[in-house]
């Protein structure tokens, strides 16, 4: 019998390592974490994971950034994704008016920042909302910075870019028809459980996870609880 295909995406700043402890758990399927590389467009990775996928037909998850590159595969190959996974993302594009231009003030502070002190310095700073207040300064936020550490500024620049022009992703859920879970840590500050509550009503038959004790890096924070629900949904 064939073996799965897990797509799993990673978001802003985050390699494979986001996804460790859910490889492991879904050790019978094969699993894939994709790399964006410079890629300055949401619809470029996209392009880029369907690209690269092992398989026709295959599962798809993503986290953060990463939720969003997955919805635009879902969008441009509908077909060849079986189910979905978004976690701890959103939906909306840029808000228009001052809102939009202090997101985009934001993130090209954040760019300096790592031009002039380095990535891990930026991420020492940025990273501090990605978590449960519990876990700032402990040995998880220090693989998080290991994490962005390994990235460039050349990268960050352009995964800003993409993310500063990140499509509406309104219709595409709406018209989902595969099996789709959302989750979301409970704490999650940057993506809110709200948000996905509002997702979870555009696409009929998905079904809505909480995670508990854990802000953003939901994967890390909890890597048993969303191991589980990822193993879950696998199975539906």
């Amino acid at each position: 019998m064939t073996r799965p295909c897990v797509l799993l995406l990673p978001g802003l700043m985050c390699d494979a390592a986001v996804w460790t402890a859910q490889c492991e758990a879904l050790g019978f399927a094969d699993c894939v974490v994709p790399s964006y590389g410079e890629l300055s467009s949401i619809t470029g990775m996209a392009r880029h994971v369907l690209e690269i996928a092992p398989a026709q037909r295959f599962s798809l998850a993503g986290h953060s950034m990463g939720g969003r590159v997955a919805l635009e595969v879902a969008r441009l190959a509908p077909d060849r994704v079986e189910r979905l996974a978004l976690l701890d993302t959103g939906m909306d594009p840029l808000a228009e008016g001052p809102a939009g231009e202090q997101e985009r003030a934001k993130r090209m502070a954040l760019l300096q920042m790592a031009r002039d002190k380095g990535m891990r310095e930026m991420g020492r700073v940025w990273a501090r909302g990605m978590v449960h207040p519990s876990r700032l300064d402990s040995p998880l936020f220090e693989r998080i910075l290991d994490m962005i550490e390994r990235q460039t500024p050349a990268i960050f620049e352009a995964q800003i870019k993409a993310l500063l022009g990140r499509p509406d992703a309104r219709e595409v859920l709406r018209n989902l028809r595969c099996r789709t879970l959302l989750a979301c840590g409970r704490e999650d500050a940057w993506s809110p459980l709200s948000r996905h509550e509002q997702m979870h009503a555009m696409v009929p038959g998905s079904r809505l996870v909480v995670i508990e004790d854990s802000g953003h890096m939901s994967t890390m924070e909890q890597p048993e609880a969303v191991s589980r629900a990822l193993a879950e949904w696998m199975h539906w």
